[in-house]
């Protein structure tokens, strides 16, 4: 059935009064809407950031590849050229016993003297180093990889990367978990403090019924109220989501640089939109279920 313009602006008229009227009220409902959002953002940006953490520290896990002394240089290209062809792998990079060697000189800094004249004897390996897409794609890749012929040994901190699968696990079981339980809450919420608002108005509604008012013509303003509500303490709580979040990250980038959050506002702005959308359909649900239960009753 359409609205005409002036039913649509009654409605609105009737929400706005209904929220004057009932000010406390209305500002107690836009409190919990937006202690609600508050809740379920933070713990939205949390897992936002565990996840990205998580997946730099996963891009970071090779496995070393060591190569067996007398293998020709034919059979190590086809070697690469082999693991290159894995459709885990992401990189693969060669690192010869003369550029390990270098390397262990950098790390050892002033005390670089003690491998003097280790250039004619370089008791160091051939290596690869090899990155997978994923982190749990690693433990499968090195066992093979250790039976291919010219291989030595394989290592990949294999303890390490048992502990990050074994976190990422939690932190995505426990995100997802808290997510869902904050949504419920807050519907809860929401549903009870429309529910008192329809209370308060009862005896208008009875009238209006006994005057043959519809369902959906009583119902309306109620709606269009926990819209208004809703809305509003979506806007809240991404203004002080956003006022918190963006100063936590510059004081983390510059205390800590190596541990960086999202901040891209590609990342960012869904979620943020995504917290008003949210309150307003908490705000429609809520004073929905509040309304129908009061009409069936």
């Amino acid at each position: 059935m359409a609205l005409r313009p002036g039913t649509v602006l009654y409605h609105l008229r009737e929400a706005g009064l209904s929220i004057i009227r009932n000010g406390w009220l209305a500002l107690a409902s836009t409190g919990v809407v937006t202690v609600a959002l508050l809740i379920f953002g933070g713990s939205l940006l949390f897992v936002l950031n565990t996840h990205h953490v998580i997946g730099d520290i996963e891009s970071k896990v090779e496995i070393s590849v060591f190569l067996k002394s007398d293998v020709s240089p034919r059979d190590v290209e086809a070697l690469g050229t082999r693991l290159q062809q894995r459709p885990e792998v992401a990189e693969v990079r060669f690192i010869s016993k003369e550029e390990a060697l270098q390397i262990v000189k950098q790390d050892l800094g002033d005390k670089a003297d003690l491998l003097a004249g280790m250039e004619k004897d370089n008791p160091l390996p051939d290596t690869y180093r090899v990155r997978t897409h994923h982190a749990d794609q690693v433990a499968a890749l090195a066992a093979e990889v250790a039976t291919w012929p010219g291989v030595e040994q394989v290592r990949y901190g294999q303890e390490v990367v048992e502990r990050l699968l074994a976190v990422t696990r939690w932190a995505r079981l426990v995100g997802a978990g808290a997510m869902f339980f904050l949504a419920g809450a807050a519907v809860f919420l929401i549903a009870t403090t429309i529910r008192l608002s329809v209370y308060a108005r009862r005896r208008e509604i009875s009238i209006m019924k006994m005057l043959g008012a519809t369902n959906w013509f009583v119902r309306s303003p109620f709606l269009l109220e926990g819209v208004i509500l809703g809305l509003t303490g979506g806007l809240v709580a991404v203004g002080l989501t956003m006022a918190g979040y963006f100063p936590l990250v510059s004081v983390l980038e510059s205390a800590l640089p190596f541990f960086r959050l999202v901040s891209e506002r590609q990342v960012l702005l869904p979620v943020f939109g995504g917290l008003v959308l949210f309150g307003l359909i908490l705000g429609t649900l809520g004073s929905f279920i509040s309304v129908h239960r009061f009409l069936k009753v």
